[in-house]
This record gives C-alpha cells, sequence and structure tokens, in this order.
C-alpha cells in the first residue's frame, strides 16, 4: 500500500516512514526537503497519485499567531484538494490534545482550524490528538524561564515519547478510518511544575522552578484538564525517567 507522509522528514515523520516500511509498505517522506510544498503545491499531486492513505504530521515553521493560522490552513486545503482529486480513502491528521481548551494559544487555534478542514473535506479521515511530547519539555522550561528562575503552573500533563505516537500513528496509518478523533497520551499524568523539575534535574540544569498557579503556557492559564486526555485514550509505554535516562547517557 502506498502511504504519504506528509511532513516526512521531521522528528514524528521519519520515524513514521521507517515504521511503515519495515511493515512492508511503500511508505513515501513527503516535505520541502524532498521536493514536496503543500504551500506552494509544487510536487504535490504526483507524491499523493496512487496513494492509498496520507498521513499530515507537517508542523508550522514558526509559532506567530497568523503565520501558524495561514500554514495550516493553506497547506490543509492544498492538501485535501490533492487528496481528493486524487481518490485517497484515508486521510490522517497529527494534532494536539487540548487544542481546543487552550483558545489564547495561537498555534493550538491553527491545530482546531486543520482538524476543522479535514471534517468538512468528505474524505475518510482520522485524527490523532497526541499529548506534549518529551522532546519538548527542555522547550516549555525555556519559553519559561525570567532570569534564573522557571514560573509553571503545577496543573496537570500526561506527556509522550515520540516512539510511542509514531507507534499509534502506524496503528491509525494501518487500520480503517473512524470518522472522528482519537487520542494518544503517555503513561503518567505529573504537575507540570514537577515534569520540568525532573528534566532540570537529570540534566544539570540549576535553574529553579517555581510553581505558580496563575503562570501561562504559551498564552493560556491552565487546569489539570487543559492538557491532559479525556476517557479511553491509548496510553504510550515509555515512562519520563525512562526516556530521560536515555537521553542523558548519550
Amino acid at each position: 500500500m502506498k502511504i504519504v507522509v506528509i511532513g516526512g522528514t521531521g522528528l514524528i515523520g521519519s520515524k513514521l516512514v521507517k515504521t511503515l516500511r519495515e511493515r512492508g509498505h511503500d511508505a513515501l517522506a513527503a516535505s520541502p526537503k524532498t521536493g514536496v510544498n503543500t504551500i506552494t503545491r509544487e510536487g504535490l499531486a504526483q507524491a499523493i497519485d496512487g496513494a492509498a492513505v496520507v498521513v499530515d504530521v507537517a508542523n508550522a515553521p514558526v509559532w506567530e499567531d497568523e503565520a501558524a493560522l495561514d500554514f495550516f490552513e493553506t497547506s490543509g486545503r492544498n492538501l485535501l484538494a490533492a487528496e481528493a482529486a486524487a481518490g485517497v480513502r484515508h486521510h490522517v491528521a497529527l494534532s494536539i490534545v487540548g487544542s481546543e481548551r487552550l483558545p489564547d494559544n495561537g498555534y493550538f487555534r491553527a491545530k482546531v482550524a486543520q482538524e476543522s478542514l479535514v471534517k468538512a473535506s468528505g474524505i475518510p479521515h482520522t485524527i490523532l490528538r497526541a499529548t506534549q511530547f518529551f522532546e519538548f519539555v527542555g522547550g516549555i522550561a525555556q519559553s519559561a524561564t525570567v532570569g534564573g528562575e522557571i514560573r509553571l503552573s503545577p496543573s496537570l500533563i500526561q506527556p509522550i515519547a515520540s516512539d510511542d505516537v509514531v507507534a499509534a500513528l502506524a496503528d491509525v496509518t494501518l487500520a480503517p478510518p473512524v470518522g472522528g478523533t482519537l487520542e494518544v497520551a503517555g503513561p503518567d499524568a505529573i504537575p507540570l511544575d514537577e515534569l520540568v523539575r525532573r528534566f532540570l534535574l537529570a540534566t544539570k540544569d540549576t535553574r529553579k522552578v517555581v510553581p505558580d498557579i496563575h503562570a501561562r503556557y504559551f498564552g493560556d492559564v491552565l487546569n489539570d484538564q487543559s492538557l491532559t486526555p479525556g476517557r479511553n485514550p491509548r496510553l504510550g509505554t515509555i515512562r519520563f525517567e525512562d526516556w530521560l535516562g536515555r537521553q542523558t547517557e548519550r
């Protein structure tokens, strides 16, 4: 089966392409690096020709509100139009748990807009929402740093290893479309401030983490439901401490 992975050279996409190929499928890594651009449409029709499934894991190149929205809307429209013309039978989109609950985050609003395009396209689809990746914890710490202090909400987060996201994506890709949204999360929920504190300890970073219920997470004030999944999510198997141990051994 031919499967096109949009964003196929990034963190998630490259791992997904490898996994799908290992399972015996013809997986194509499509991104500007391989001559496929969903914004300009360069190489898009040729890449999708003959594909049974298209998986969109592309990431906006910038997080600025309007730029992210423009990217996901333009890319989404071009991609879905090309899929309709090619007769693609299943569109899979990777999104973010909690996107609709954080309206002050422009990037999350852009992901909601992307989801809306998928739902309205008429193409059989599955949207997989994942919680925040372990790989992004360092970025969270950096974004909340003022001087030598990191102010973070103690609200719960249920982060996940990118490898667990890829495993879930591969299974969704090879299954029939559900016509709706699924969620995948890490095995454990933990306060956000404690998560970053553990990361800093493991990486020998001396910055101080200060819990603050009013601290904003990329624009939004959090509660325990903001960044955690709903009922019956798929759970990953890799725990944060185990992932951290592997990172610090490198």
